[in-house]
């Protein structure tokens, strides 16, 4: 185990981090010199992670680095409830087909920030397959708590004020969170700052059995490229660990001014004074935004490429986006002649929107251009010429091409 310094411990339990429970305690641990266990679970209830997980991945690697052991739990079974927390409505349940096919794409992406070597996958249904966890496990774990403790928190007690419907598999969520922790008996649970309920139920439950109530490391909710909202798939605000380099580039240059900060602390090993440095030169105006901004992206596509990848992606963001120039390599659309299909459609077709409710919301906001003009309604493909350039937001293109 390698020995903590000032300096580790600050960088350890200050930077990127919102509240430990209970910091005393983990700084005992931490000086024992004993390899701590190291809880982290996913539900993969959808195939790929963005920089909101990454947060919460990074602080695992430097907890990795002192010599300490990541357990990844997959959340094979909770995953197919979905995580209550922050939901105005129950979410439909996933089949266990989808939670595997999407949970070896969450490992293959959480092995490119954590140490593959240093970690030890758990699945749940290890402890909750059939046979193993019964009828009477069922009763014996929901006996631990009542309805009242649950229905004290924030969301639940929200959507029971609204009369919304609170699934009993809801109610189990936390239970079985909890009880990863028992089952693998876990030093210190992490999580956002959305988790705390689940994860006190975890301390709870073990303090219960008998073991020592895991420590809890709460890190912050990265707020999503649209600067309102956290980061989120489903909401479209995100930027993914395996956006192909100009795609990263350009999401990261798409931020707010004021998210500039927050994303150097919480996503790059940029030191402290560093970026103590760029923030007052910003706050007193001696440098524009987009220049700080131009080296947080940078930063994140050469640690999740490589410096020449970044190195072009600034250039293919300078050329198409500043200098509003076309990129060298447009996709092409192939579309048979005659066809009466929708350009929302086709935009859909060419993976540039994930439905065509949303192409035509991207219409409405002038955000499709053909040939350079914004085109604020859907229309018939065959109205497009051979040839045209269709550009979707800022940094997606397509050429149309005719078959006869």
């Amino acid at each position: 185990m390698k020995k903590l310094s000032e300096t580790d411990l600050k960088k350890l339990l200050k930077r990127g981090v919102t509240q430990i429970i209970n910091e005393e305690e983990l700084i005992k641990m931490l000086e024992s010199g004993k390899p701590l266990r190291l809880k982290q679970g996913f539900d993969p209830s959808f195939t790929d992670i963005h920089m909101g997980h990454v947060v919460g991945l990074r602080k695992l690697r430097q907890f990795q680095e002192l010599g300490h052991q990541v357990v990844l739990i997959v959340g094979d079974w909770t995953a197919r409830i979905g995580d209550p927390t922050g939901r105005s409505l129950t979410r439909p349940m996933l089949t266990a087909e989808q939670v595997k096919f999407n949970a070896q794409t969450y490992m293959e992406q959480f092995f490119r920030i954590v140490d593959k070597d240093k970690t030890e996958v758990r699945w749940q249904s290890e402890w909750f397959d059939k046979g193993k966890f019964g009828l009477e496990d069922v009763i014996r774990l929901t006996a631990k708590f009542t309805v009242a403790q649950f229905l004290a928190r924030e969301d639940f007690a929200k959507r029971y004020a609204e009369g919304h419907a609170i699934a009993i598999t809801e109610l189990m969520y936390p239970l079985m969170q909890g009880y990863d922790s028992v089952m693998i008996e876990a030093d210190v649970e992490f999580g956002g700052t959305d988790q705390v309920f689940n994860c006190m139920v975890g301390r709870q439950l073990q303090e219960m059995v008998g073991q020592r109530p895991q420590q809890v490391f709460l890190m912050p909710l990265l707020i999503g490229t649209d600067g309102a909202q956290k980061m989120s798939k489903s909401l479209g605000n995100y930027i993914g660990v395996t956006d192909p380099p100009n795609e990263m580039y350009g999401k990261t240059m798409s931020i707010n001014d004021e998210m500039i900060i927050p994303y150097m602390e919480l996503l790059t090993d940029m030191p402290d004074k560093e970026i103590e440095h760029h923030s007052a030169r910003m706050s007193e105006g001696k440098i524009n935004p987009m220049e700080i901004k131009k080296l947080l992206a940078n930063e994140l596509v050469k640690d999740f490429w490589d410096a020449k990848s970044a190195g072009e992606a600034a250039a293919e963001f300078a050329r198409t986006v500043q200098h509003k120039e076309l990129p060298d390599d447009i996709p092409v659309l192939t579309v048979p002649a005659g066809s009466d299909a929708a350009l929302s459609a086709e935009i859909c077709r060419a993976g540039l929107a994930k439905s065509r409710s949303e192409a035509r919301r991207l219409m409405q906001q002038s955000a499709v251009e053909i040939n350079g003009k914004a085109v604020t309604e859907d229309i018939e493909i065959q109205k497009v010429d051979d040839g045209s350039i269709i550009k979707v937001g800022k940094r997606r293109f397509l050429k149309i091409k005719r078959t006869k």
